[in-house]
Order: C-alpha cells, then structure tokens, then sequence
C-alpha cells in the first residue's frame, strides 16, 4: 500500500494548502473530517497526521495510535518559506517519508480503473475545453480508445478562436468529438437580462437543454464522465466534510439518464491536473489555460449580453493576452472587462461616446484571496494604446487596482 500523510479537517480554511503542499514533496496526502475514530484512522494506516482547524477533541486518543502528529490547530499556519520547511521536516524526519508519490502511478492505475469500470461500453462527456475536461479526456481516450463521445457544446461565449482550437485538439484524437454550435441559441436566452446571477442561470438551463437533446441522438450510453477534482469534493462535503461551497459537477445530474459516473480526477488539485495533462500530450494552450467561468464571457460582459459587446470584448481580450504573454513573470490570471459605463472620447476628430474597457490581473496561491498584479506601466501602456487603436468602439481603458478582499476576482 502507498504511503501517505493523513490531513484531519477540524473546520481549517487552509487544509486544501497544506495537502497541496504535502503532494509537492513527492508524499501523498489525503483530507478526512476530524470526527473519524482511533479506530477508523489505524485501518487508513497513514504514516503521520496533520491537524488543521480548532480542535475539539483531545489529543491523546490520536497519540495512543503512535503516529507522528503535526498540530497546526489554533495556529495561524502561512504556507511561506518556514511553514514549507515545518512540513518538509515534519514528513522526512518525524514520518520517515521516501516521497515516492508520481503522477505516473495515478495515471496507470486510473487507467486500469477505468477500463475494469466501463468495459467495453461507450462513455459521454460534457467537453468544454477547459483545463479539467480537457484532461479527463485525455486520459479516457487513453484507457479505452474508440469508446468515449466528447460533446462540446459551444454556447459563442468562449474567447478568440476557443472553440477552433479545441476542436482541433480534440478532433484528432481516438474518440468520437461533436461540437454543436448554439451561440444564437444562447444569446436569445440573455436578450434584456443584466442581472448576473440569472445570466448564470439561463446559461446552465440552456447547456442542459442543449446537452440532453444531442446526447439524445447518440443512442444508449451508460456512462457520464465528469472533470470533477479533489477541491470540488473537498468545498461540496464530498469527503464527509464541511460544505463549503456546491459544485455542479459533483454527483450524478439531475433528470439526465446515465447510470453510473466515470470521474478520473476526483484524486487531483488543480496543479496536479496540469502536470497530468502535460504528461498525456496536451497542448500548452490547454493544459495552462488561465481559469475561465463557466458562463464565459457573459459575466464579463456587463449589462446585457450582445454580440456586438461580444466581439469587441474578445478584441480587447486577445490583445491583453497577447501582450502580456511575453512577460517573463505573468500573472496568475488576466482578462478584459466590457463595462457598462460610457465614455466621452475623441477618435479621428469626432466625439464619441463608447464602452469602457476594463482590465484586471492578479497574483494569487489559491484564488482564495489575491492581490492585484503590478504590471510596469509600458506594458499598460501598450496595452492601452492598442485597444483604443485597434478596435473602433472603445476610446478609454482603465485598470483595476483592487484585491481580494474586498473585491472578488471576476467582476460579475
């Protein structure tokens, strides 16, 4: 049996960081509630213990197991230079880890999984493109090639040439792709809606509408695969835990007529799935692809959704990225914003009154709190000049200086 590093979830906010950090050392680590017995934790026979949250109860029913205990309860624990070095000593020292934890193995045995579970029946998967899907299905198509239908349903939110490149990635692999193209579809559902919560409403109504009627044309398939990973299980309670937030993506979907789920990735953080990917061949372009919400550009987009703002918005959006693609330190995520407020400008003589431009750029560990990236201001600059130069509508661009907290990430 592999080793691994027991993390006890007694109500801590940063146990995803410290398994996280755990894995980075080559050990494998799991998250359980705190409330699990002596008893259930012997059979688990993890090589040490770490304790996050405020503890409840007492200590010395876990030491009488005689594993080696890192307590972190009550402490306020920063995953900087010393806490890294805390846990390093804390697993090759006290816990006499090898760190012999390889995503090779995880790849193997998922593969094996996957093939004693679906057999030689076919698997459907909602495809969207982004990192998570992506890599599930790689790895699929790797486990049982010929029997896995990536549906992808384009709803003509996605960013510059998205849906091409994902058409072409995924167009030349062992597995059958099928984009349906349903922009207008989803552009009607958004005519005179500006309230972004019933944007993100109507968008995953309509991919539902959308997905039913299409996998209804493919036959009988058993199987639904889904891109869930650790942190969506961890946040959804999936671990018997605190639920922090739901995840559409966690359990079998309502009113859809699949039998059982394939879920390859549920053992994964995000940063493990990108070396996952990189490992199975996927392109750069995928596998590092920034984080994209679900209803795409619709919620960056403020106000009403058209495609006029769409198009204009992709503009800015490609040329923000473009740029800052040649820093030598990006930031961890970077987007455009199509606001809703109007600006006087001057263009070619005339005055005008456009749409202002916004643009947002964080560093960030976890998305959990970030703070705004200081790009040198040629780069702004640059920017600036070429959306204003480059897109006829749009005559001023501001830049966003505000951290998380108070602000979120995304501005909808």
């Amino acid at each position: 049996m592999k080793e691994f590093v027991l993390v006890l979830d007694f109500g801590g906010h940063d146990k995803e960081s410290i398994a996280r950090s755990v894995r980075r050392m080559s050990v494998y680590s799991e998250i359980k509630p705190g409330r699990l017995t002596a008893e259930e934790i012997r059979q688990l026979s993890p090589i040490g213990i770490i304790l996050t949250g405020t503890l409840h109860s007492p200590l010395s029913t876990l030491h009488s197991l005689g594993i080696p205990i890192l307590d972190l309860c009550g402490v306020q624990f920063q995953l900087a230079r010393d806490g890294h070095e805390i846990i390093r000593n804390f697993l090759f020292h006290d816990c006499g880890a090898k760190g012999d934890y390889r995503l090779d193995g995880y790849i193997d045995a998922q593969m094996e999984q996957i093939r004693r579970q679906v057999g030689h029946e076919r698997v459907l998967l909602a495809l969207s493109g982004g990192v998570d899907s992506s890599v599930c299905a790689s790895l699929l198509s790797k486990a049982v090639p010929g029997q896995l239908t990536c549906l992808f349903v384009d709803h003509g939110l996605m960013r510059l040439h998205e849906g091409d490149e994902i058409e072409r990635v995924f167009s030349n692999r062992d597995l059958s792709f099928i984009r349906v193209n349903a922009g207008a579809r989803f552009l009607a559902r958004l005519k005179d809606v500006t309230d972004p919560e019933t944007k993100r409403k109507r968008i995953g109504e309509e991919f539902i509408r959308v997905f039913e009627e299409e996998a209804g044309k493919l036959g009988e398939i058993p199987f639904l695969a889904q891109g869930t990973i650790y942190p969506d299980v961890v946040e959804s309670g999936g671990i018997d835990g605190k639920t922090i937030k739901s995840h559409h993506n966690v359990g079998l979907p309502e009113n859809l007529a699949f039998s059982e789920l394939v879920e390859p990735l549920t053992g994964l953080f995000k940063d493990e799935v990108r070396e996952l990917g990189r490992k199975l061949g996927l392109p750069s372009e995928l596998v590092d692809r920034q984080p994209f919400p679900g209803p795409g550009l619709a919620i960056r987009v403020m106000g009403e959704v058209t495609e006029e703002k769409l198009n204009v918005l992709r503009q800015a959006d490609y040329i923000l990225r473009d740029e800052i693609s040649g820093l030598e330190t990006k930031p961890s995520q970077y987007f455009a914003i199509c606001t809703d407020t109007h600006s006087v400008g001057i263009k070619g003589g005339n005055r005008t009154y456009d749409p202002v431009i916004a643009i947002r750029a964080v560093m960030t560990a976890d998305f959990m709190t970030c703070e705004y990236a200081p790009l040198p201001h040629n780069v702004l600059s640059r920017i600036s000049a070429r959306i204003t130069g480059e897109i006829p509508s749009v005559s001023r661009v501001v830049y966003d200086i505000t951290n998380k907290p108070p602000a979120t990430v995304e501005w909808e």
